[in-house]
């Protein structure tokens, strides 16, 4: 397999997750494109040699990560209202849609954390590898998450 089937079959395979941390990270679909289109660009030009799959994949999440951060100290950085972009996702429920509005109101140190956990199937000590980040603290930041998801869902329901 050339350089280039290998770059366009790992593409496919991952672009979809890059995206997907990408907006929940920056809650802009814009935005989230133009950090996936880098990252897939950053891999396309990387020399490294991949041991693995769940390697490639940590990679590709820490420099997600990464350009995340950077578009947030970029000077041309905005905030964007994603209820236009949220309109356009198709849920099977309400209830699904309850937990995307509450999942998506949290900090985006939360939103991470849940992402990678739930999202991606991480466990903790995974998460907390790629995040660089101690152990205990992504555990704190995935129980307090999950106490506000769990606040703003009852909420929903006595509504």
């Amino acid at each position: 397999m050339t350089g280039n089937e290998q770059f366009i079959q790992r593409a496919q395979l991952h672009m979809d997750e890059i995206f997907r941390l990408a907006f929940s990270c920056l809650k802009s679909k814009a935005d989230a494109d133009d950090v996936t289109q880098t990252v897939l660009l950053r891999l396309y030009e990387s020399k490294k040699a991949f041991e693995s799959e769940d390697h490639l994949k940590h990679w590709l999440i820490r420099v997600t990560l990464n350009e995340c951060k950077k578009h947030w100290r970029s000077p041309w950085s905005r905030t964007e209202d994603f209820s236009d972009y949220a309109g356009t996702l198709i849920f099977e429920d309400a209830v699904d849609h309850d937990l995307f509005d509450a999942i998506m109101a949290l900090n985006q140190k939360y939103r991470v954390v849940i992402f990678l956990y739930y999202y991606e199937g991480y466990q903790i000590e995974e998460i907390s590898h790629i995040l660089k980040r101690p152990r205990g603290t992504v555990g704190t930041q995935l129980k307090r998450a999950r106490q506000q998801l769990k606040k703003a869902l009852s909420e929903e329901v006595d509504l």
